[in-house]
């Protein structure tokens, strides 16, 4: 079967198409046909090379945000200030070398969708920020005064073991449970 996940509305997808064959495939895209039109979180498992984003892609595509950003993060090259100045960008004079203000993802997402890769290797210094930021819907720059509102759904992809990692202390339980509002394996 060829599904065409092309849409006007993302041209971020260019001419891709998603083709398979096997009955498990077929469930995963009737999956997304359901969930699509949802705001709940969406956090995908499998192993590196799956296709993760491009499902996570398929789901934007689907939705009713699609005319809005889709914008991927992968979160396994980031920590510490480097983390906080990707997700909620910066105001100038921030530190030093801030120039110029500069967007964060949570904000160049706007009422878009917000792609994970790599949730799981999140900082645990940065699981309470980012928790912050699901559990109030606004976040601040760094060096900003105003609060802005977050619109965009999450998509959260992983191929480590969260549940297990929350057992172990290695991520947030709560944080874990705002992600995994419908998974995907």
């Amino acid at each position: 079967m060829v599904f065409p996940i092309r849409s006007e509305d993302a041209p971020e997808l260019g001419s891709r198409e998603l083709v398979f064959r096997s009955p498990a495939m077929r469930s995963i895209y009737d999956i997304a046909t359901q969930v699509a039109g949802s705001d709940a979180s969406v956090l995908i498992y499998g192993e590196s090379g799956t296709g993760k984003e491009l499902f996570a892609r398929l789901l934007h595509t689907l939705s009713d945000r699609n005319a809005h950003p889709f914008v991927p993060v992968n979160c396994g090259v980031l920590q510490g200030e480097l983390f906080a100045d990707k997700f909620f960008g910066h105001e100038a004079g921030a530190f030093t070398g801030a120039n110029r203000q500069r967007k964060g993802a949570f904000e160049m997402a706007g009422a878009g969708t917000l792609f994970l890769d790599e949730v799981g290797e999140i900082p645990a210094s940065n699981q309470t920020d980012f928790l912050r930021v699901l559990e109030e819907r606004s976040f601040r720059r760094m060096g900003g005064e105003k609060d802005i509102p977050f619109q965009a759904r999450i998509v959260a992809a992983t191929n480590r073991p969260l549940n297990q990692m929350v057992r172990e202390g290695g991520f947030r339980a709560d944080l874990f449970y705002r992600l995994n509002v419908v998974p995907v394996c």
